[in-house]
């Protein structure tokens, strides 16, 4: 039993050791204090993870959506979308109030902004321009642009000198040897011409999951027509996973030099604990109490089963998520585990999952919120019950906008300080330990994404469990060419089958 118990877990074992090793070999190579050329390339394989997993996330979310979408009628797939966007945005609601609580009750900036050293450059991101490019990058004008390139509003501010001449009639003229003097005032004229432009590198998610979901639900609607669609795509999701499958036996090894990499590049920790171990605290606390107590609370009160059971098959992911500190690269980890480990209806994870990875950024927003008062507590400055409030609300919808990579918090974070009328150059003092936190909340956006992925399952399994008609294409391996010649190219027959067995093909 105990052989049979190691040889199920092994990839799971595998993975925390890598955790616990990345940690340890972290530490110990600080002492050889490498440059930063010899730290990159003792990361380099953690580099090669992170790309295998991002090399997977557009074919996954492609094929996902559009066959979870296209196997649910329209009826029931606008049921679910509904779902999910309500649980989601619920749990980042909460996840805010949870921060806003716990940073207002700790104060952790009464320390004053000068005992916190600036560690970088701020940038600029305008409230009103995020919005809009969201809602730009929506409807993408080109999807294999798309793939790669996310427009983004920008501006160019021009100075023309102009030399004006000055009223006349207002002064007296200078005579010098019989010239006449007349002033002039020299002016410059300031515009600023905005251009709309593909210059953010990376997936266009949003505008991807759009199309696929409306593509998903016209090929679903097609009847017969777009059997053959839905199969193309179905079969080619199995082929992704099964790579995900090969790639996933790769991630310890990957996971030990990203972490251990990470910990090499720290400059000075003990000063970093001194100086913001106050704020690490608050925004570590309130990720644990949202991502240990209130998401499998959530998962108790719907599914009445134990969340930390459910939890401990996704716990790959979620030390994935750690890893890679992007839940867009997580995401093939993510469909995996619930698939495999939980059992999770496919048309429930390739739908609601890619979707959660996309807009559910529950420590995100979480992290925003805190983030946001600690700037105002380190400047002195107390915020009234309508400004929290608008921090609250600004943090749960620009977290939506958070791209699923790396310290993507930092950019929609901006947005919040403009909102409420705070220094966006004071970003910098959180610099330091942003990539620790970083890790922590996306390690709560995953978990977030698997809660919800099983309390829609819950919700919705009645009408999973519906009996519906599926086409089966007729496959004789056996038959030869001049019997496939005779009879119809392809055959079907209706099959009805219950959710116990959706998971296993049905061959005719």
């Amino acid at each position: 039993d105990c052989k049979d118990a190691l040889k199920k877990n092994a990839l799971l074992i595998a993975t925390i050791a890598g955790v616990v090793l990345g940690i340890a070999l972290g530490i110990a190579m600080r002492e050889a204090h490498l440059s930063q050329l010899d730290i990159t390339y003792f990361a380099f394989p953690g580099d090669i993870l992170l790309r295998m997993l991002k090399m997977m996330i557009l074919p996954l979310i492609v094929c996902s959506l559009i066959t979870g979408v296209a196997n649910l009628d329209q009826k029931a797939s606008g049921k679910l979308g509904g779902l999910a966007v309500t649980y989601y945005m619920t749990t980042t609601l909460i996840a805010v109030i949870i921060g806003i609580v716990l940073v207002v009750t700790i104060n952790p900036g009464r320390a004053g902004k000068e005992s916190i050293e600036s560690t970088g450059s701020s940038m600029n991101v305008e409230a009103v321009d995020a919005l809009t490019d969201l809602i730009r990058n929506l409807f993408p004008e080109n999807l294999v642009q798309a793939c790669f390139q996310q427009v983004t509003m920008t501006y160019q501010t021009t100075r023309e000198p102009i030399i004006a001449e000055m009223n006349v009639t207002s002064i007296v003229p200078i005579v010098t040897n019989s010239s006449t003097t007349i002033a002039y005032e020299l002016t410059t004229i300031v515009e600023q011409n905005v251009t709309v432009d593909y210059r953010l590198l990376g997936i266009n998610v949003l505008g991807i999951i759009c199309f696929c979901i409306t593509f998903g639900v016209i090929i679903g609607g097609m009847g017969k027509e777009g059997e053959i669609l839905v199969r193309f795509f179905t079969a080619f999701n199995e082929a992704v996973m099964k790579i995900v499958g090969i790639v996933i036996w790769y991630a310890p090894i990957g996971i030990i030099f990203l972490i251990a990499g990470e910990i090499m590049k720290m400059q000075d920790p003990a000063k970093v604990l001194e100086q913001l171990g106050l704020y690490m605290a608050t925004v570590i606390a309130g990720l644990a109490i949202h991502g240990l107590i209130v998401l499998p609370l959530i998962y108790f009160i719907v599914v009445r089963k134990n969340p930390f059971v459910y939890l401990s098959g996704v716990l790959q992911a979620l030390l994935t998520a750690v890893a890679t500190s992007s839940s867009s690269a997580t995401l093939p980890v993510t469909v995996n585990c619930l698939e495999k480990n939980n059992k999770v209806d496919k048309r429930i994870t390739r739908f609601v999952v890619p979707i959660g990875a996309t807009i559910n950024m529950d420590g995100t927003a979480l992290y925003e919120a805190v983030a946001a008062i600690f700037i105002a507590q380190a400047n002195g400055i107390v915020l009234n019950f309508g400004q929290i409030v608008t921090v609250s609300i600004t943090a749960t919808f620009a977290s939506i906008g958070a791209a699923g990579v790396p310290q993507a918090g930092l950019v929609t974070l901006i947005i919040v300080l403009t909102a409420v009328g705070l220094p966006v150059e004071d970003i910098t003092l959180i610099l330091a330990i942003d990539w620790l936190l970083d890790r922590i909340r996306t390690t709560v956006n995953v978990l977030g994404d698997s809660i919800g992925a099983g309390v829609i399952a819950h919700i919705c399994r009645k009408d999973l469990a519906d009996k519906r008609t599926e086409t089966v294409f007729d496959v004789d391996s056996q038959s030869s060419d001049d019997s496939l010649a005779k009879r119809p190219p392809s055959y079907t027959e209706n099959v009805t089958y219950d959710n116990a067995a959706l998971d296993n093909e049905v061959t005719i």
